[in-house]
This record gives C-alpha cells, sequence and structure tokens, in this order.
C-alpha cells in the first residue's frame, strides 16, 4: 500500500492548456521549436489548438499527431514537414546568397536576384495573371504526413483552421469534424502568391487578415481556462522602416496582429470585470493568457526571410523556439490554471 502510495504521488502534476498558433511563413518553425519542447513536458495536456496560416499547419499536424500516436509521433511529424521545407527550398531558386549570409540580416534573401525579380513581379501581377491554378505546392506533403478522413474522428482533441472569407470579409473557423487539406492551405492563401482558394462556393485568402490567431474558438468551444499564444509576429520593432520593403513588411504585420489586439481588449475587459465581481464568474469564463514570443529576435528579421527555407535558419527558429519555450515552462508553469503569466494591458492594449 505504502509502495502504491508513493508511486501516485511521484506522477507530474497535470495541466491542460489551449494553443493559439500565429502564421508567418517560414518563421512558423519558431512554433515547430516551441511545440517541441512543450511536447517534451509530460505535465502539459493540450485540449484545443486554433491555427491561422503556417500555424494551422502546424497545429492540424500536431493535432493528428496527438491523436493518433501521443506526443512522440507528433513531435516526429513536426520534424517531417519541416525537414521536407527545407528540401523543397533546396529546390527553390529563392536561396541565401554568400551576400545574405555574410552582411544581411539572419536568414535575408535581400541580396538574391531571384527575390527581388519576384517581389517586384508579384506586386506587377496578380496569380490569376501567372499562376495556372489554385494548386498550393503544400498539398502533396499535407496529405502524406495527415489521414484526414482519420483526423475529423479526433474526439481528444479540438482543432480549429481559420482562413478570411474574401468577399464577406469575415472569418471562417473550420473545425475538426470537418476538416480537408483545402481549408488547411486555405487558411495559408496569400493573395500575391496563390489564387484565392475556394470550398464549398465560397473563396478564402490567408486568415491572418481577420485572425492571427482568433482566440473565442478555444475559449467557446473547450473547458480548459488557460490559452497559450505562440506568437510569430513581433508587435515592437526598434526602428522606423525606411525602405519600400521594410515598410511593407511593417504594414503587413500590423495588419497580421491588429485582429488578436483587439480580441486580447476584449478579453482583458471581461476579465477585469469577472476579477472585480462586477461579473458572474460561473457565466462568464475566466480566461488566464500566456504568450511565448520571440519579440527582440523576429524584430530583426526581414519579410524576405519567411520564404527562406534554408535548413540552417529553420533550425535557427527551431531551436529559438525550443529556448524560449523551456524558459516559460520554467518560469511560469505555475500560473498555469490559476493566472494569466502575461500582463495583457502592458503587451497588448
Amino acid at each position: 500500500m505504502k509502495k502504491s502510495l508513493e508511486k501516485k504521488t511521484s506522477q507530474p502534476e497535470k495541466k491542460r492548456i489551449n494553443l493559439a498558433l500565429q502564421g508567418g511563413g517560414a518563421h512558423g518553425a519558431f512554433t515547430w521549436g516551441v511545440l517541441d519542447r512543450i511536447l517534451d513536458d509530460e505535465r502539459i495536456e493540450i485540449e484545443g489548438i486554433v491555427g491561422t496560416s503556417a500555424g494551422a499547419v502546424n497545429a492540424a499536424i500536431l493535432a493528428y499527431g496527438l491523436e493518433t500516436g501521443g506526443s512522440k509521433k507528433a513531435k516526429e511529424l513536426l520534424a517531417h514537414f519541416w525537414e521536407f521545407n527545407s528540401q523543397y527550398g533546396q529546390c527553390s531558386p529563392f536561396q541565401p546568397t554568400i551576400c545574405d549570409k555574410m552582411i544581411g540580416h539572419k536568414g535575408s534573401l535581400e541580396y538574391s536576384p531571384y527575390w527581388q525579380a519576384f517581389d517586384i513581379f508579384s506586386r506587377m501581377f496578380s496569380p490569376y495573371q501567372w499562376n495556372t491554378g489554385p494548386t498550393n505546392i503544400f498539398q502533396d506533403i499535407i496529405e502524406k504526413i495527415i489521414d484526414f478522413p482519420r483526423l475529423r474522428e479526433a474526439r481528444n482533441i479540438k482543432l480549429f483552421i481559420c482562413a478570411t472569407n474574401v468577399l464577406t470579409g469575415r472569418l471562417k473557423v473550420f473545425e475538426t469534424s470537418e476538416m480537408r487539406p483545402e481549408m488547411i492551405l486555405a487558411s495559408a492563401c496569400l493573395p500575391y502568391l496563390y489564387q484565392a482558394a475556394e470550398i464549398d462556393g465560397q473563396y478564402y485568402w490567408d486568415g491572418g487578415y481577420m485572425g492571427n490567431p482568433p482566440i473565442f474558438p478555444v475559449i467557446y468551444n473547450t473547458h480548459c481556462q488557460d490559452v497559450l499564444i505562440v506568437q510569430i509576429n513581433p508587435i515592437n520593432i526598434p526602428e522606423v522602416p525606411q525602405t519600400a520593403n521594410a515598410i511593407f513588411d511593417r504594414v503587413n504585420t500590423l495588419s497580421f496582429n491588429s485582429s488578436l489586439m483587439r480580441e486580447m481588449r476584449a478579453i482583458y475587459f471581461i476579465t477585469s470585470l469577472i476579477e472585480k465581481g462586477e461579473l458572474d464568474a460561473a457565466k462568464y469564463k475566466h480566461t488566464f493568457i500566456h504568450t511565448i514570443d520571440a519579440e527582440e529576435e523576429m524584430s530583426k528579421l526581414d519579410a524576405s526571410s519567411k520564404m527562406n527555407l534554408d535548413m540552417e535558419f529553420l533550425k535557427y527558429l527551431f531551436n529559438t523556439g525550443k529556448e524560449k519555450a523551456d524558459e516559460f515552462l520554467q518560469n511560469n508553469f505555475d500560473a498555469i490554471g490559476k493566472k494569466s503569466s502575461t500582463d495583457i494591458a502592458a503587451k497588448f492594449l
């Protein structure tokens, strides 16, 4: 009896979280690193995942891996996807040049003539003029990694993928039971690269325009109070952008962060009312917000690096993500289930 009791009390304390994963092209490898570290922690259980763009790809692979083989399989599938990205990148004309590696920013392609030509070309011509169809290069690998009929039957985890309806300007949230590869690709459909993704007669662009990521799907549809946001796009930058590319990149970042900032303001307002006793905590969910980001590191990366699939760069992002997740778990694990570890007012308001 004593041995049984000792064994029981030695089990690590389990805490449940929801994950909200931002998009950002190749910068999604940062999220890969964060997830890899979290999956190593036996104290963490994931109830729901919401993702947008690259975050949607990470979210779907994570959900499928957890459902079919637990943390080990999820780690393996995520690594497989990003390794495939790197292999594809070796065949891509978008390669960092010697100048990029010697004098450019980390991961930059700014000195690549192919990147410069594409950057100009994509601003002059739409994919309806040069792209023969809505095919996304990642569809094959996603379908190889994920058995979608099996994912749709998932019962242990809730997955939410977000896209922007081009015609109505509304956010569309696709749920686990209806998940198809087209929905993930719609969430990552950048309008200057691909024709709008058509699903059931509706047309979609990248979900980041309306929610990067939205938080409400996991608030409304799970029991868990804790939401861990993995941020890719920096809120703060060290200096005013002065080149055309830097200005364009900052405009995109502001656009992709704006919906999250507004939603966090609403969460802060409701949370404050609950904590003051002005709202009944039995009727309104008290949400605890946590964040993992790399503001300093990400603010130094330029727009071209989101197209950089060189494994050296992806591994840099992966390792940065692992380090930031490890710091979060060491410093904030005790807060999970009890309070927000992020000062919402200071970070988002």
